[in-house]
């Protein structure tokens, strides 16, 4: 059995006060070094037009990529060295979406779960969500992208705005898990068939909503050096515990505590134990 996360991979311009970094990025980018160190049965599925941004996954063996015309791209502003939970994002808004016959003859004979990643609108279709609905296994699902929308032109990007729209509720309908930030819980709301909704909050923490609420702490961290992939780092390890039939409470926890350890280096997560 496998874990099958599906996403764009990225190229990315990560900017904090004065300094810029390039870098490789995107959900299932971030995710994946999680997966590798608690969940090894994954299976990593990205899109993009460069075969060669894989290289810096934690196992090649366990990436496939989708061949397309483009690939997205992202401006990730810190304007604050001291408040890394403001950020300003660009993108290009690359239409690339991943199709039913993208993953036909890709997907493993046997899978625990999905995990969906969209950074765009585009990127996961009615058509697609109904197909991995099919399968009739757990899907975990990261909100954000599907909210997203080009606002104003900034020389060849987009501001990134988020906007509600009518087939959000279909969409999300009968998934497992549900992941957004406060912001994006405010302008959804929190009225979906789902089986829990995980909301971040931050260095505030975040809040799970099943049968009750369970608030969990934000693991405090002193030196904070890059908040990039901290969201998709705490949902990894969130799904990671989950399907090891950890509890709710137990396994938010565990997501904050990697969460937190994730953001006192630049990059993806790496483990010091």
């Amino acid at each position: 059995m496998t874990l099958v996360v599906i996403g764009p991979v990225t190229r990315d311009l990560v900017v904090i006060g004065n300094e810029k970094s390039h870098k490789v990025g995107g959900a299932t980018y971030f995710q994946s070094f999680v997966f590798e160190q608690f969940y090894k049965d994954y299976l990593a599925i990205v899109n993009c037009d460069d075969e060669n941004l894989v290289s810096d996954f934690p196992d090649l063996s366990k990436v496939k990529v989708i061949k397309k015309d483009n690939t997205h791209f992202f401006i990730n502003y810190y304007p604050f060295e001291d408040n890394l939970d403001i950020r300003k994002q660009l993108s290009n808004f690359a239409d690339i979406s991943i199709l039913p016959s993208d993953l036909e003859g890709i997907l493993p004979e046997k899978i625990d779960a999905f995990v969906i990643n969209p950074l765009n609108r585009q990127d996961f279709p009615i058509e697609t969500m109904e197909y991995l609905k099919s399968f009739n296994v757990p899907i975990f699902i990261s909100v954000q992208g599907f909210l997203r929308v080009p606002g104003m032109k900034d020389n060849e990007n987009y501001a990134i705005k988020l906007d509600n729209f009518d087939d959000l509720s279909s969409i999300l309908s009968g998934v497992h898990v549900i992941f957004m930030d406060e912001g994006e819980a405010s302008i959804v709301g929190c009225e979906f068939d789902v089986c829990e909704m995980v909301i971040t909050n931050g260095s505030n923490g975040s809040r799970i909503i099943g049968d009750g609420e369970i608030k969990i702490d934000a693991v405090k961290c002193v030196d904070v050096v890059d908040t990039t992939g901290c969201g998709d780092t705490y949902m990894a390890a969130y799904i990671s515990q989950k399907l090891l039939s950890k509890s709710t409470e137990s396994a938010g926890k565990f997501a904050s505590k990697i969460a937190g350890e994730k953001i006192k280096n630049s990059g993806p997560y790496f483990s010091n134990d």
